[in-house]
């Protein structure tokens, strides 16, 4: 589809989203400060990049008091060179191998599988500089941002690694699109369900074509397939 949206629409809609549903649940009251709120929404450090910080979790920082710290400006300025070294030095250098490996006619496995590696490197190294910077300037401004990433290259299972990449994104979709229709609390054919669906979504929170939504359809499928074979182990 070929729509022209606002920049880090996708990020500010999904905390805004986190304050009506809260709210409608009755997990948190509404708020009467359109100032507050609104500070909520438009935090600039995180807005097109991410963290998706939650209502509950960003508004009690933003109506509480905060003062300078050195202990805090300090790790904040740590963060955000941490940050730029991520993106300058690691992600732009192997994205230039990715970009010439994927540009070529027909590459050999070796090189294609070279190329695969460097994007994977790029990306991680890309998205999490982007939230290193954005929790470095958020806690000079007195505002703590949650962690978004934690070894996710280390993971030992499709589960586990959803639990470890874009941390912020998987918690929201779970609490707010996977659990609410029954999460995997009433059988193996609904879970299946609740993930497709979950996945399929979460493609297209990522971009509005259609490759976005056969990259949530693999991994879902992916997710159900793992659990499948790890329910048929004990059978054998």
């Amino acid at each position: 589809l070929r729509v022209l949206l606002p920049v880090g629409i996708s990020f500010y809609t999904f905390q805004t989203l986190s304050y009506t549903i809260d709210v409608y649940r009755g997990e948190m009251h509404a708020r009467s400060s359109l100032i507050d709120f609104a500070v909520f929404v438009s935090l600039f450090p995180q807005l097109v990049a991410g963290p998706i910080v939650r209502a509950s979790y960003l508004l009690p920082q933003v109506e509480g008091q905060r003062r300078f710290s050195i202990d805090a400006a300090r790790t904040g300025l740590l963060k955000i060179c941490w940050g730029y070294f991520k993106k300058l030095v690691i992600a732009d250098n192997v994205g230039v191998i990715a970009n010439k490996v994927f540009a070529l006619s027909d590459p050999t496995f070796p090189i294609l599988w070279a190329g695969v590696f460097a994007f994977a490197i790029q990306i991680y190294a890309d998205f999490s500089a982007y939230t290193g910077i954005a929790r470095g300037t958020s806690r000079w401004l007195g505002f703590e941002l949650p962690e978004n990433f934690d070894h996710p290259y280390f993971a030992r299972s499709p589960s586990d690694f959803w639990r470890r990449w874009h941390i912020s994104l998987s918690t929201w979709f779970r609490d707010y699109v996977y659990v609410p229709p029954g999460g995997s609390r009433e059988g193996e054919l609904k879970w299946a369900r609740n993930i497709l669906v979950t996945f399929l979504l979460s493609g297209l929170w990522h971009g509005a074509n259609w490759n976005y939504v056969l990259w949530g359809l693999y991994h879902g499928l992916l997710l159900v397939a793992t659990r499948a074979r790890a329910m048929m182990k004990p059978l054998r």
